[in-house]
């Protein structure tokens, strides 16, 4: 789908692209290290009828792991600090999911509320596009807050790496700066009724400047 093919618009989701190729690296490494010792046991027809020990060979394979455990928790640690919660965003965004769409608070801004569903008669973007879209500014840090009215939704973004689970009764909040501007698309990640499929996710970036002219309109 469109929305899984977009490139990564916040530093956040280019942090994650880069710790998965580096965890698919080391993988690859141990499939080819453990294909190759599968094999040579497989036509290996020497035997050792003597052998009671190996402190050496056990020795390696207790090292080995323990340090390709150490090359993959580091770079996690890292992300992990990156992807905390910021003390001082910018502004906050309250989002409530419903059965079967959005709605967008600004909390920052008086009379800021709108509901978002589905555009139903785009033939381009069919499932993804929306009749009123969620403006938000680049290089600013927003605070994301979501909830929920009825059941379970789940507020997905999977280009910035986001996805927020709105529960009923319970405010879940997560941090996010976009560094470009443009349109990005997500749907609800939670089956949340017989409409789950129809209740997508548009959130257009512009610059800074350009959104305060919008909100001041």
């Amino acid at each position: 789908m469109l929305n899984m093919m977009q490139d990564c618009i916040t530093p956040t989701m280019e942090q994650l692209m880069f710790f998965h190729d580096h965890i698919m690296m080391i993988l690859t490494m141990i499939m080819m290290v453990v294909s190759y010792l599968l094999n040579n046991v497989m036509i290996n027809k020497k035997m050792n009828n003597n052998l009671l020990d190996g402190q050496m060979i056990e020795l390696i394979w207790t090292i080995v792991p323990t340090m390709t455990l150490f090359f993959i928790a580091a770079p996690s640690l890292r992300l992990l600090y990156l992807m905390d919660e910021m003390n001082k965003p910018m502004m906050t965004m309250k989002i409530i999911g419903n059965q079967w769409y959005w709605t967008y608070e600004y909390s920052d801004f008086k009379e800021s509320e709108f509901n978002s569903y589905m555009e139903t008669y785009n033939k381009n973007y069919r499932l993804l596009d929306t009749d009123t879209r969620m403006m938000l500014p680049t290089n600013t840090f927003v605070r994301l807050m979501v909830t929920s009215s009825d059941v379970i939704h789940s507020w997905t973004l999977p280009s910035t790496g986001i996805k927020i689970d709105g529960t009923p009764g319970r405010l879940n909040q997560a941090s996010t700066l976009m560094n470009r501007t443009g349109i990005i698309y997500g749907q609800c990640s939670e089956i949340c009724g017989a409409n789950h499929s129809f209740m997508p996710i548009v959130v257009e970036m512009m610059p800074i400047n350009n959104f305060i002219k919008w909100m001041t309109k």
